[in-house]
């Protein structure tokens, strides 16, 4: 969070703050005028103020830096290994399924389909804790528009392409290696340049959805996902025939060295940095420079700051004001 988005952060703490000791004081006068004219603030009042204080001062204010703690680090690389894991899971498993079962025991559009679905469904469960990249061009992207810190992306990175190796061992020692089944390589007659330009430009639009949806006016929170992963599986079902529809190094690369076969390798690292790239600048274009709040939220995750892990506090509902604004039941 940079310190002009950390100042207004504690610009709204300082408001929700004054709200609070504001509504605290007109609880106060009227338990006043109700008991008697100069009666003392009762100790009801007193607990309503220790409540709406801590629900009128987020953790997104208490916790804002908690994205800088080192100690939170580990469960978001945690979380880019384990959602990467997942998706090549779903993108090499069934290239390597009909491989080992003949045939097409798993259809070429659930092939492509599948790990949009995997997409969607890890940004869903766990995109508050890593902002869910699963993608080092997606991480490279975010870090250029100021959305994510530069210090950050190696280690984004390692995780990601960990996670794309251990899938790809896991399916190795399950059903067997192969041959080249599970790779991302160019169609029958497609040159690796035509292939890189294709992942350059499907990787152009994947991560231009991405960005758009977590910008400004068009941040989606949690229902970007739905985009994120209709795109994939449309660009999937036109492009893979070409060069595979990976638009990802790490699902491409990791198999790849899990396997040792690197055949066409560069298109599926140029190709789509290229296209993250092309599509930053798209994003400047519509949107002017990034590092807005929202962007990072998404490109970071709330890890720590809609929420941190373990209790914040423990609340009774017999603390809380009834409906409209009462005090709680059994003060009066």
């Amino acid at each position: 969070m940079s310190s002009h988005e950390a100042s207004a952060a504690g610009d709204k703490g300082g408001a929700g703050g004054a709200g609070s000791a504001a509504s605290g004081t007109g609880r106060a006068g009227a338990a006043g005028g109700a008991g008697g004219a100069g009666s003392a603030t009762r100790p009801a009042d007193d607990r309503v103020d220790v409540v709406l204080h801590a629900y009128e001062t987020p953790n997104a204010v208490i916790r804002a830096a908690d994205f800088w703690d080192d100690r939170y680090e580990w469960r978001r690389l945690f979380s880019e290994l384990l959602g990467t894991y997942l998706l090549v899971i779903a993108a090499v498993g069934g290239g390597m399924v009909n491989a080992r079962f003949g045939g097409h025991a798993v259809p070429e559009p659930a092939r492509v389909v599948a790990p949009a679905l995997m997409v969607m469904a890890v940004i869903l469960f766990m995109g508050a804790v890593s902002g869910a990249h699963l993608n080092p061009a997606v991480s490279i992207a975010f870090a250029m528009r100021g959305n994510f810190p530069w210090r950050r992306v190696p280690f984004y990175i390692v995780a990601q392409f960990a996670g794309a190796i251990f899938a790809t061992w896991t399916l190795i020692g399950l059903i067997g290696r192969q041959g080249s089944a599970g790779l991302t390589l160019p169609g029958p007659g497609i040159s690796t340049v035509t292939a890189l330009l294709w992942e350059m430009l499907l990787t152009a639009g994947l991560v231009s959805v991405v960005l758009g949806t977590a910008s400004g006016a068009q941040a989606l929170g949690p229902i970007a996902a739905f985009a994120v992963a209709a795109y994939i599986a449309l660009a999937g079902l036109f492009g893979a025939p070409v060069s595979g529809a990976s638009m990802n190094p790490a699902r491409s690369l990791g198999p790849a060295l899990a396997l040792g076969n690197w055949t066409s390798w560069w298109a599926y690292l140029v190709g789509p940095l290229a296209g993250a790239g092309i599509a930053v600048a798209i994003a400047y274009v519509l949107r002017g420079r990034g590092g807005g709040l929202a962007g990072n939220k998404a490109a970071q995750g709330n890890l720590g700051i809609l929420w941190r892990p373990g209790r914040v506090a423990q609340i009774s509902t017999a603390d809380l004001p009834a409906p409209g604004g009462a005090p709680p039941p059994g003060t009066g």
